[in-house]
């Protein structure tokens, strides 16, 4: 089970400095030999000077060519959210031969979901004022945490930590711009992928809407999971039980 490297893909402006403490702790759970990689998307994170692709097959491209370089060969598994989920449905219909299996975290895709459900309009106003402090760290990430966790009690801890790779590694305008031009643009296929999937949900999303998740489900037929009080960022609100059900998921197709 654990020769097969995972990949972690993050959403919207995001990178690996957002997965805080997760990636250890799937690495863990996983057990000994297990490798988990966490990649950037261009314009993100270690990434930030290049040019965000408009197209989700452009930032596939980009993570397949990271991998190459990198010297990671494939099969991998995936486990990705929100915009780095569509990268990840991407992949699979592109070439799911590269992929042992994926998991996809709080995601919505064309055809299965309308865009006011993909992008709930209670929003709009917060994604002004987000764009307005977009060059305030921290009040910007103040604000991505409102939008994106159901529990305030880890904002003191998370918020001067997400300010500070804001300000190391700042996502221009232009690049935030193109990555959600990406993500509103793609269209994933009708038909289920040839490759092991799970979903993961979170009825507390107040981002997203949690139907988004469980309609791929529906149209893919492939397993699917809702936690119950979670926010849109799920490995934050609720790293346990995406560890559990990830461990659970592989243990059941073993």
């Amino acid at each position: 089970m654990n020769a097969v490297p995972w990949v972690l893909l993050r959403g919207l402006t995001r990178e690996a400095g957002h997965w805080g403490g997760f990636p250890d702790q799937l690495r863990q759970a996983l057990g000994e030999g297990a490798r988990v990689h966490c990649l950037d998307l261009p314009g993100n994170g270690a990434l930030n000077g290049r040019p965000s692709p408009a197209l989700v097959e452009g930032l596939l491209q980009a993570c397949r060519s990271q991998l190459a370089q990198e010297g990671l060969l494939p099969p991998y598994r995936v486990l990705a959210m929100s915009l780095g989920a569509m990268v990840a449905a991407e992949w699979m219909r592109q070439a799911p031969q590269e992929l042992a299996g994926a998991v996809l975290v709080n995601t919505s895709l064309r055809p299965f979901s309308p865009f006011y459900r993909r992008l709930r309009p209670r929003n709009y106003a917060a994604l002004l004022r987000l764009a307005w402090t977009w060059r305030q760290p921290e009040r910007a990430e103040r604000l991505i945490h409102a939008l994106t966790s159901r529990r305030a009690e880890l904002r003191d801890e998370v918020v001067p930590a997400w300010a500070q790779l804001r300000a190391q590694r700042p996502v221009s305008r232009g690049n935030a711009l193109r990555q959600l031009m990406a993500a509103a643009r793609y269209r994933a296929p009708a038909a289920a992928p040839a490759v092991p999937l799970l979903l993961l949900g979170s009825a507390g999303d107040g981002l997203v809407h949690p139907g988004c998740t469980a309609a791929i489900a529906s149209a893919w037929g492939c397993a699917f999971s809702s936690h119950p009080t979670a926010g849109h960022d799920l490995p934050l609100d609720a790293p346990d039980w995406v560890v559990q059900q990830v461990c659970g998921w592989l243990e059941s197709r073993a």
